[in-house]
């Protein structure tokens, strides 16, 4: 693997995980073969023909007896990743009669697309900076100099925020922790965790109060005005910072700032997201823009155009517009899809439409779900659990059968949903890839899986005989992979864009024409007015009863000294994808640690390596001590994506010593945010104390 410097884009920039792709996937641990759970909890391997019966098999007895709403989906980040995966895979459910689908989202963004619908119209409208002409960008808990950018194709990020600079803009950084994106550009400004909604809100108000409202484009393309400025006039710069922490005089700084540039940009991503009022923050965050003039403004935000007209389509045809509440907790669905954080509770709790049996496409919820313990148990509990995975991790070492599925290079693709279907890049291109090698055992890619499930199970995909019929027949002549094409470039000519086999051609990329600031205010936006809805009534509502209450428990908290807990990343991880790989998780990051400031842990008796106990409701997890000056006080840093004692298929990741932060989080439909079904994954209250008879492990953990 080698970055293409003659790409029509990305000049030759790749990030550490992508360059080591081929060795991830190269690695011995790979699933080769269908498995099927022993009656003593080991596995053994089994044929496509035995295991698709033995599924089919219990499908068709769960759906007689309990209905198709007994069978749920839980989708994965991964399966994301790939045009055809999930659009196969909600094929199958529908198939199957079930609308019982959970997905990764609700983990990490299902705020923005709950918000969207709200304020849009529809989910996946996602405004995104135009960075290559902005001049004032402020990140809120977002760290792209590692994580990239949330949805979107960014290359070179840290390059890029140096571009802003260097053309006399400004870049803000507000987050609890001086991250590797402020040190490497902007100025950072320290925020207390799970304070943002109150930034955000004294943000709104300075702007109205400094005249940074732009009136035409308001009263033109807006509804809504007169709410928000009534729900923010009491949030001022100075009462916020009461709980944030955020300088009064740095707060206005920021919006005189944003006020004055030619372009300017509010964005947030996981930090944000991942707190208790997600929702509400990424409300406010695209009212500001809005009412700014900058959405849909050069140097602003921006609504991409994808190859096809995606949300238009989905809008008209109900796709991701469902409005379902789940079984428990009566939380309304996001993008069709359910809060993962009740899922455990819809396996336990008896009666109609209860989870018997579960399908895991693409995803590790047992790693990345809140009070992952209590899931384990759930899933224990299931009288079905299909993964599909490459490799057998910690949800697959509970499951009753395993399905080995290609890797991408063993697989055709174009680039995944959000810049194909929504112009998602920074700098629009097109790019399609073949197969590269050939599987090294029995592996299948997702499509003939979900063909093989339906006919197996007696539910055609997308509950149609000649779809399943024209399906099949398309792999006549070429096999799967030539399946996969032929659909792949059906996707491309509806769009315009040539064939597959044209754009393959193009081995550096087709590159597409720029974004077109001012081509969606007023002809793309999909709500019934065709204007952005400012105040929906049920985020207004929410913020009246939240946010004081909320700002009276963050000033007792702030008195006491409370400390709070934020997750991190480092550059060579990505979630848990890459800790079974030998050179990722060597010497010192062989485990993750619970980083403090100096000063917290002197309060409490702690030095460098010393084991620690952090602790919630929930749970307690047990690390050894990194001592980091970039910290907030008060706050503490855990990185996820840890934890994979249990999995029984990965030889090097089981023999780290990181624990999953995910056992601290509640679930439940009382600790989710009803807004979103978002669980409350950072920014949460903890306590820290010395690991009563541990040693100090300074001298083996390589720190």
């Amino acid at each position: 693997m080698r970055p293409d410097a003659d790409h029509v884009v990305t000049g030759g920039f790749a990030c550490i995980k992508g360059l080591r792709q081929h060795e991830m996937y190269a690695s011995q641990d790979r699933l080769r073969k269908p498995r099927m759970r022993n009656s003593d909890g080991s596995y053994r391997d089994a044929s496509w023909g035995a295991t698709m019966a033995s599924i089919g098999a219990k499908v068709r007895q769960l759906r007689r007896d309990h209905g198709p709403q007994s069978i749920a989906m839980y989708v994965g980040t991964a399966a994301g990743f790939s045009v055809l995966h999930p659009v196969f895979a909600q094929g199958f459910m529908t198939g199957i009669g079930s609308t019982n689908m959970y997905a990764t989202a609700t983990q990490d963004c299902a705020n923005k697309f709950s918000v969207a619908r709200d304020v849009y119209g529809f989910p996946f409208t996602q405004p995104f900076p135009d960075l290559d002409h902005t001049q004032c960008l402020i990140i809120v808990g977002g760290n792209p100099a590692v994580s990239k950018w949330a949805f979107g194709q960014v290359s070179n990020p840290v390059a890029r925020l140096k571009a802003i600079e260097r053309r006399g803009g400004n870049v803000f950084v507000v987050d609890p922790r001086r991250t590797e994106t402020a040190k490497a550009a902007g100025e950072h400004v320290f925020i207390r965790p799970n304070t943002d909604i109150f930034f955000f809100a004294a943000f709104l108000n300075e702007l109205i109060v400094e005249g940074g409202v732009d009136p035409k484009r308001v009263q033109e393309f807006t509804t809504g005005y007169r709410e928000v400025v009534d729900l923010v006039k009491t949030w001022t710069a100075e009462r916020a910072e009461e709980v944030t922490r955020v300088p009064a005089a740095t707060l206005r700084q920021m919006v005189a700032a944003y006020i004055a540039a030619d372009g300017a940009a509010l964005y947030c991503s996981t930090g944000v997201n991942m707190g208790s009022q997600g929702a509400l923050c990424f409300w406010l965050q695209e009212v500001i823009n809005t009412i700014s003039g900058n959405l849909d403004r050069r140097g602003g935000t921006v609504v991409g155009n994808g190859l096809v007209d995606f949300p238009a389509f989905a809008h008209k045809n109900g796709i991701l517009m469902r409005s379902e509440k789940s079984r428990v907790g009566g939380i309304s669905s996001v993008n069709d899809a359910f809060p993962g954080g009740v899922l455990a509770d819809e396996i336990l709790t008896p009666g109609h439409n209860q989870v018997r049996a579960l399908f895991v496409t693409g995803g590790n919820p047992l790693l990345t779900m809140p009070n992952s313990a209590r899931l384990r148990e759930a899933f224990e509990k299931l009288e079905l659990l299909v993964v599909l995975d490459i490799v057998h991790n910690e949800t697959a070492s509970v499951a009753t059968h395993v399905l080995p599925c290609t890797a991408p290079f063993e697989r055709p693709d174009l680039p995944f949903i959000f810049p194909l279907f929504l112009g998602m890049q920074s700098r629009p291109y097109l790019q399609a890839t073949k197969a590269l090698v050939e599987p090294d055992g029995e592996q299948r890619d997702e499509t003939s899986v979900y063909l093989d499930l339906a006919r197996a199970c007696g539910t055609p995909i997308f509950g149609s005989k000649v779809a399943q019929v024209a399906m099949e027949q398309l792999s006549r002549f070429g096999g799967p992979e030539k399946r996969q094409e032929r659909l792949l470039s059906l996707l491309l000519r509806l769009g315009r864009a040539g064939s597959f086999e044209s754009l393959v051609g193009q081995e550096h990329g087709r590159k597409l024409p720029g974004h077109s600031p001012g081509d969606y205010l007023g002809k793309r936006v999909l709500n019934e007015d065709g204007r952005i809805h400012l105040a929906p009534d049920r985020l207004v509502e929410a913020a009246q009863q939240r946010l004081e209450p909320m700002f009276e428990r963050e000033v007792a908290q702030a008195k006491k000294g409370v400390l709070k807990l934020i997750t991190k990343r480092a550059v060579a991880t990505h979630n848990s994808w890459t800790h079974n790989h030998a050179r990722m998780v060597a010497g010192k990051r062989h485990t993750n640690y619970v980083y403090l400031h100096p000063d917290d842990a002197a309060q409490r008796g702690l030095a460098e390596g010393d084991i620690a106990d952090v602790s919630t409701r929930t749970a307690t997890v047990r690390l050894p001590v990194v001592l980091l000056d970039d910290l907030m006080p008060g706050t503490i840093a855990l990185p996820h994506g840890w934890g994979h004692q249990h999995a029984k298929g990965l030889s090097i990741a089981s023999k780290t010593s990181g624990v999953n932060v995910n056992l601290l989080a509640a679930d439940g439909p009382d600790a989710l945010d009803p807004l979103s079904g978002m669980a409350h994954l950072t920014g949460f209250d903890v306590v820290v104390e010395a690991a009563a008879g541990a040693r100090n492990v300074a001298s083996w953990s390589g720190i």
